[in-house]
């Protein structure tokens, strides 16, 4: 059941309509017409690029494939991390972005972009400011110091209780009156076929084309490509990742037509070794991509495990109730497919509480009766083996094992909570699939978010901002909160203030 482009519109309602305007095509005097600033994407860095670059006194173009601006932030859980906030100090919180940039470095263990990853950390303080300004309201009681991430040393970590269209809520009015002054143009259903370079390699603007197919060539002193990222993409994150998309819950418009673009003029894609998925969904079906039924609740501090985790040999792979959400998702990256099954007997049913979130037992219980195609259920533990399509010797001997463990209260991988053996049957599996929804690789770019060519040297006239940039750049491999939107904003910001020259 793949989400279709259009069904994606449509879910949106009363969402995508508030963000929506009139699309319309390309005369003959916008074709001939210099901006000085054109934005790939009007989305969580293009917006805010667009914005200050009017600021600015500058002309700008936006153009965006989608029939909606907000990129997406459409459908983001719009997690943001920043320090040194004003937010904070009204809350007594003392920090400061040398202290943000350690924590990105060592929960990364040293795998961020640092020039990236700091550019990002020092301007992320006034970028929340900002958009505190613009009418932005994080939830009750934040900043903590994390959300289903590694947290962080001192709470600077910010949600609403809008997700990511709180975000796009609190710069939309800013963005209106820009367009409404004149100083932006917006053109959506436009996608970016092209750019057109000069003989020295500078790019002079773009070709675009509509959603009948019409191409019109745009001209522009400097162009800001902010598309986003490629994990619409099958093949291409497939390619970039190694593993197929399972999951489909990715932004519609995020095709990677960026990263080609930047390809095009001799810029390059790094990062791809970063990725990482998540600790693992269950998925509706076989197809892929499919969309997400449900997930375990793996989160020792508010449910300690009572089941053991094995991979495609059977064989436990990680320390259960290890309190790390690195350590468990770093475990699974090694394991093959990046997949796995918790495996439980009758008496995890009758005395654990409920392991799959916002679900109850017995709706577990009847997803299992239901036949779904990764719940397995079996009288022994050989049979379960086989229905899961596990090996047989190498399930029973962990089993074996864990139970020792439990007997003996020494489990062989330091295992503390042991509340009881898995011997009783029936016996239960639930397949889980490590999976992501953003884009690990991404353009290069040097300090100035110039994109760059192998040697270094910048493409002249040439930026990138937002998921383009690759996860990658800002996280590292690993999950770092609020370090996709922040950057994103903060790098749209930037460039519209101050590192795009206009004359």
């Amino acid at each position: 059941m793949r989400t279709s482009k259009r069904r994606f519109v449509q879910s949106l309602g009363a969402v995508a309509a508030a963000a929506t305007l009139a699309p319309r095509t390309v005369g003959a005097r916008e074709a001939r017409r210099r901006r000085d600033l054109l934005v790939i994407g009007a989305g969580t860095a293009g917006l805010p690029a667009s914005i200050f670059a009017a600021q600015r006194g500058a002309s700008v173009l936006v153009i965006d494939a989608a029939a909606q601006i907000g990129g997406t932030l459409l459908l983001s859980s719009g997690q943001m991390s920043a320090a040194g906030t004003r937010l904070q100090r009204a809350k007594g919180i003392s920090d400061t972005p040398q202290e943000h940039f350690d924590d990105l470095m060592r929960i990364s263990r040293g795998t961020i972009d640092p020039v990236i990853a700091r550019l990002a950390v020092d301007h992320a303080a006034p970028t929340f400011d900002w958009l505190m300004e613009q009418g932005y309201q994080v939830l009750p009681d934040y900043p903590v110091d994390g959300v289903a991430h590694e947290p962080y040393s001192k709470p600077r970590y910010y949600w609403s209780a809008k997700r990511g269209i709180a975000v796009l809520d609190a710069m939309r009015p800013a963005f209106s009156r820009a367009v409404a002054s004149g100083r932006v143009e917006v053109l959506l259903e436009h996608r970016a076929v092209a750019l057109q370079l000069a003989p020295s390699g500078a790019v002079s603007g773009i070709l675009v084309e509509d959603s009948a197919g019409k191409r019109s060539e745009l001209r522009a002193r400097n162009v800001l490509i902010a598309t986003g990222g490629y994990a619409s993409n099958a093949a291409l994150f497939e390619k970039l990742s190694g593993l197929p998309k399972f999951l489909d819950r990715s932004y519609p418009w995020a095709q990677g037509e960026g990263l080609a673009l930047a390809e095009s003029a001799g810029g390059y894609v790094r990062g791809a070794e970063k990725y990482l998925t998540n600790f693992g969904v269950i998925l509706a079906s076989d197809d892929v991509p499919t969309s997400q039924l449900a997930r375990a609740d793996f989160y020792p501090e508010r449910r300690q495990p009572w089941e053991v985790y094995v991979n495609s040999h059977a064989q436990r792979f990680v320390r259960e109730d290890v309190p790390s959400v690195d350590a468990r998702e770093q475990a699974l990256r090694f394991q093959p497919m990046m997949r796995h099954w918790v495996v439980f007997d009758q008496s995890v049913v009758e005395q654990a509480p409920p392991l799959i979130e916002d679900w109850t037992t017995q709706d577990m219980l009847d997803a299992f009766d239901g036949e779904l195609p990764f719940f397995h259920r079996a009288g022994s533990v050989e049979a379960l083996a086989r229905a899961a399509g596990l090996p047989e010797r190498s399930l029973a001997a962990t089993l074996d094992a864990y139970n020792y463990g439990v007997h003996t209260g020494n489990d062989f991988l330091g295992r503390k909570h042991l509340p009881c053996k898995l011997d009783k049957p029936p016996f239960y599996a639930i397949r889980h699939q490590g999976t992501s929804i953003t884009s690990t690789a991404g353009v290069a770019v040097n300090e100035r978010l110039q994109i760059v060519r192998r040697d270094g040297s910048a493409v002249p006239n040439l930026y990138a901002a937002g998921e383009i940039l690759g996860s990658g750049a800002t996280q590292g491999q690993a999950f770092c909160g609020g370090m996709m939107v922040t950057p994103a904003i903060a790098f749209g910001r930037l460039l519209g203030q101050q590192l795009i020259r206009f004359t």
